[in-house]
């Protein structure tokens, strides 16, 4: 037997000091094999410690990799993970535990994409459901989830498909996501232009709300796009859900590149508003020069940094979370991560291995 590698320890409050570092480190813990240590989780947020979220994730790998944990309790500061083994499939169903102070929530489609690097490399197929929020504010809804970030991934040779079960809407929504994995040998991508457009697409995701608000978004989108030009395919989605709720995301597919945008209905709030928001979050990386929107980046960089050759994209903006995520993977891997831009301005990276 190997006698126990030396933890790799993590300054919990570095940089973004929240759910990116955590979620990272996780995952690159899993799959090379070396145990973490994590002071100070989240020591950068409102409310530090250990959420119901990474709780989520981390037992979910410590299956997988049959791991010791130390201190994985909601709210703890200092928290220990140790995989003894090569990932195996992960467990079938995922659900928000309990938080520090009750009832947890998570991202469905943000715990899945955390998920997904290491069910590749876990030997067989491997289904997966996971249940939460899977349409909010701010977060990785399941539309760019299954517009965007599942097809960059088999770009990278992560071959997954995806099925909404239910929708979650808002941050205790619980609705639910399920995805099939096939063991996956990843390659790199050069994406340094975008080439040619693929597709242009945008969904109206609607639930228990009048016949009229998906039809009323899915015209405004149209007159959107006819305005600028662009030739988008605009659909309405009418999902379950066991409350109401109504998304719109836009989305586009190049030949070297992916980016979405997408924006959350509120009570008293005009659908055609929230397609207003989201079509103009996605006309600024439409205009921009960038290969991946600013949060897809976060989303494929432990893919790209396990791939067997070299990898280069470009972004719109270079965020703290972005860096973050950068900072952990060379605290793991022996690869050169080169990232060329200042903080909140455009920015490329670029991964050498």
């Amino acid at each position: 037997m190997r006698p126990p590698a030396a933890p790799v320890v993590l300054d919990g409050s570095y940089g973004e000091g929240g759910p990116t570092l955590v979620r990272t480190a996780l995952a690159l813990s899993a799959l090379t094999q070396q145990p973490v240590r994590i002071e100070g989780v989240r020591g950068a947020m409102p409310r530090p410690g250990l959420r119901a979220e990474d709780l989520a994730i981390a037992r979910a790998l410590a299956k997988s990799t049959s791991a010791e944990m130390v201190g994985a309790q909601p709210g703890s500061s200092v928290f220990s993970f140790l995989p003894t083994r090569l990932p195996r499939p992960l467990p079938e169903r995922i659900e928000p535990p309990d938080d520090e102070d009750g009832p947890g929530s998570l991202t469905a489609p943000v715990v899945l994409t955390a998920l997904l690097p290491v069910a590749a490399r876990a030997g067989q197929m491997g289904s997966l459901s996971v249940v939460g929020e899977t349409h909010g504010h701010n977060v990785l809804g399941y539309d760019a989830f299954a517009g965007t970030t599942v097809p960059a991934l088999r770009r990278f040779g992560l071959y997954a498909t995806t099925e909404l079960i239910e929708a979650g809407f808002g941050r205790y929504g619980r609705g639910q996501i399920r995805v099939e994995i096939e063991p996956s040998a990843l390659q790199g991508v050069a994406w340094d232009t975008r080439g040619k457009v693929l597709d242009f697409r945008a969904v109206v995701t609607c639930a228990e709300v009048g016949e009229d608000v998906g039809r009323r978004g899915v015209a405004h989108l149209q007159r959107l796009a006819r305005s600028a030009g662009m030739p988008l395919e605009v659909e309405e989605a009418r999902v379950r859900s066991r409350g109401p709720g109504a998304s719109v995301t836009v989305w586009a597919e190049y030949e070297r590149g992916f980016g979405s945008a997408t924006a959350l209905g509120a009570r008293g709030v005009r659908i055609e508003s929230v397609a207003q928001s989201a079509f103009e979050q996605f006309l600024q990386w439409f205009r921009s020069d960038a290969t991946v929107d600013q949060h897809l980046a976060d989303q494929l960089l432990v893919t790209a940094a396990i791939a067997e050759t070299d990898v280069s994209f470009r972004v719109p903006v270079l965020t703290e979370r972005l860096l973050t995520a950068v900072w952990v993977v060379k605290q793991f891997l022996p690869i050169y991560v080169t990232v060329r831009g200042a903080p909140g301005e455009p920015g490329s990276v670029s991964i050498r291995h």
